[in-house]
C-alpha cells in the first residue's frame, strides 16, 4: 500500500485547522496541524509534508516569513490561506514562493481540489518508476526544460523552480513564437477553475526571468496589452 501523503497545517485558529484535518484525512491524507510561525518550522524539519497549507496572519513569526524561510531550503508546494483579500497580499505571498492562494472563508470541496491539483503537479519529480515515459522535454541553446521529472538546466547548472514555475516555462517553450493571454495561461497551468486574477501570471513570469536571463536566440517576451509568448529567433 502506497503510503499516505502528508499535509502540514498551519493556522492558529485551531478550529479551523482541526475541521482543515478533518476534510483531509477522510480524503486519506495524512495531516498534522500547528498553531503558529516557530512550530511549523520545527514541524517542516521533522514532520517532512509533502504539501503545507499556511494561514499568513500567525503570532510571532508570520507567514510570509515561515514562507520565505522554507522557500529558501526547499521546494515543497505551500497553499497560502488568509482572509486578508488585497491583490497585494496575494502578489507577496506569491512572489515569496506560494504554489497557491485561497481566501478564508473557503468551500471545503475546493480546498481539497487545490491541494490535490497542486500535488499533482509536483507528484512528477517524486516518481522513481523504471516503467518507460513518455519524455516532455524542450531544448534551446543554454535552456532544457524537461517536464517530465520537472527539472531545469540554465547555462548547463540546475535551477530550482516550483512546480507552476517549470510548468509555464515549458508550456510556453513547447509553443515557440506563440502568443498567450494571461487567461489562457492561468487556464492551461493552474487546469482547474482559479478563483484569482491574471496578475498570478505576471509574477511567475517575473520570477522566472529572475532566474533564467534572456538569450541571443531566445527570450520570454512580454506582448503589451495582450500576454507572454517564448521568442525565438529562428
Amino acid at each position: 500500500m502506497a503510503a499516505k501523503q502528508k499535509i502540514l497545517i498551519v493556522d492558529d485558529d485551531v478550529n479551523i485547522a482541526e475541521l482543515i484535518s478533518l476534510y483531509l484525512t477522510k480524503e486519506c491524507f495524512d495531516t498534522k496541524t500547528v498553531n503558529d510561525g516557530e512550530e511549523a518550522l520545527t514541524a517542516f524539519e521533522q514532520y517532512a509534508p509533502n504539501l503545507i497549507l499556511l494561514d499568513l496572519m500567525l503570532p510571532g513569526i508570520d507567514g510570509y516569513q515561515v514562507c520565505r524561510e522554507i522557500r529558501s531550503k526547499s521546494d515543497v508546494p505551500i497553499i497560502m490561506l488568509s482572509a486578508k483579500g488585497e491583490i497585494f497580499d496575494k502578489v507577496l505571498g506569491l512572489e515569496l514562493g506560494a504554489d497557491d492562494y485561497i481566501m478564508k472563508p473557503f468551500d471545503s470541496k475546493e480546498l481539497v481540489a487545490r491541494v490535490k491539483a497542486v500535488l499533482r503537479r509536483f507528484q512528477p519529480s517524486q516518481k522513481t518508476d523504471t516503467v518507460a515515459v513518455n519524455i516532455k522535454c524542450v531544448e534551446y541553446p543554454g535552456l532544457v526544460v524537461n517536464l517530465s521529472n520537472y527539472s531545469v538546466l540554465y547555462n548547463g547548472q540546475a535551477v530550482d523552480m516550483p512546480p507552476k514555475e517549470l510548468e509555464l516555462l515549458y508550456f510556453l517553450a513547447s509553443s515557440p513564437n506563440q502568443v498567450f493571454t494571461r487567461e489562457q495561461l492561468l487556464d492551461h497551468i493552474w487546469g482547474y477553475e482559479y478563483i484569482g486574477d491574471t496578475r498570478t501570471v505576471d509574477v511567475h513570469v517575473k520570477r522566472l526571468r529572475e532566474k533564467i536571463k534572456d538569450n541571443d536566440s531566445w527570450s520570454l517576451a512580454t506582448v503589451w496589452g495582450i500576454g507572454y509568448k517564448f521568442e525565438v529567433n529562428r
